[in-house]
């Protein structure tokens, strides 16, 4: 009697695993909501990674708390590298030295740093009929009309807003900072001629750009952009430069073993052509690194943005 039990139960818990030879799923969260940065990067390398990997990679959206809440879900999740986040450098970097803001995730003690992948430049944009021409007709005006130039972001603390307030430091203006709850709105209504301008990641612009609902005024990179004919902030604001890296975050503890497979993988990604060409296609570089060297970059930025948050007195909304 005690043997058939036994067996019943062995059946049942058969019955339940998966079946065999189909590897488990990887689960690649975006902490941002679908035709972001993040979400179109997600999307490029999970396509990507599932055959390298041998295994179905599903991207899951999970919005909230500016891209913590699905840092939070990868924390609690098994360090076996079957759940993984790709997260922003606000995330990372300014988010923890950010007066006010609450942390669902405590990022250096819960998450293992596995790669830095990609880096993308910000872009200026204004819209079709704002009344400066280029960055140098720009600083004039603002210097003329202090605090009356309106800049969009999508919150305090936000990537587009930390731009801005190293522009205005490094230009020596004051403008006045509207916040938004999204990009989309924030684009809305830079279009109508209501905000005068914005720092943001090319990516999100480009397709107002080309339908001539946004006009693209300069580039925040030191190279120029292969896909835009721009000229540089920094011609005009020496020193100027301004991006925003991505990076694969896992549960804290992840063993060596796993994080070696993903460290493989993501190479091999990173070298295969049809990749490369839909990356520059998005205007997004791809920065590879090992996990101690991601660690290094989290620690370096977090200090150069702590210093620009305590200079230009930001804090969470």
């Amino acid at each position: 009697m005690t043997s058939r039990l036994m067996g019943a139960a062995l059946a049942a818990l058969l019955a339940l695993a998966p079946q065999s030879g189909r590897a488990q799923d990887v689960r690649f969260l975006c902490g941002f909501a679908a035709g972001g940065t993040c979400d179109i990067l997600t999307r490029l390398l999970a396509d990507k990674l599932g055959p390298v990997l041998n295994q179905r990679v599903v991207v899951e959206n999970r919005t909230g708390a500016g891209g913590l809440i699905a840092a939070e879900f990868v924390a609690r999740a098994a360090p076996d590298g079957n759940t993984v986040l790709l997260t922003t450098m606000a995330n990372l970097t300014v988010m923890p030295v950010m007066p006010g803001t609450r942390m669902p995730v405590d990022v250096d003690r819960e998450l293992s740093p596995i790669a830095m992948v990609a880096n993308v430049y910000n872009i200026l944009v204004t819209g079709p009929q704002a009344r400066f021409q280029d960055v140098a007709s720009l600083v004039a005006l603002a210097r003329a009309e202090p605090g009356r130039i309106s800049y969009a972001s999508t919150g305090n603390g936000s990537s587009q807003h930390l731009a801005a307030a190293l522009f205005e430091r490094m230009a020596g203006v004051n403008l006045l900072h509207v916040p938004f709850r999204g990009g989309a709105p924030a684009i809305v209504e830079m279009t109508a001629g209501r905000v005068d301008l914005m720092f943001g990641n090319m990516p999100e612009f480009l397709g107002q750009i080309r339908d001539g609902g946004l006009r693209a005024v300069a580039y925040g990179a030191p190279r120029p952009s292969p896909l835009l004919p721009l000229p540089l902030v920094g011609a005009t604001v020496p020193g100027f430069e301004m991006s925003s890296w991505f990076g694969i975050m896992g549960p804290a503890n992840m063993p060596a073993p796993a994080l070696d497979r993903w460290t493989a993988a993501l190479r091999r990604v990173a070298a295969d052509p049809d990749f490369q060409r839909k990356m520059n296609e998005n205007a997004m570089e791809i920065t590879l690194t090992g996990p101690d060297e991601f660690r290094s970059v989290i620690q370096r930025d977090r200090a150069r943005w702590a210093e620009v948050i305590q200079r230009s007195n930001i804090r969470a909304e």
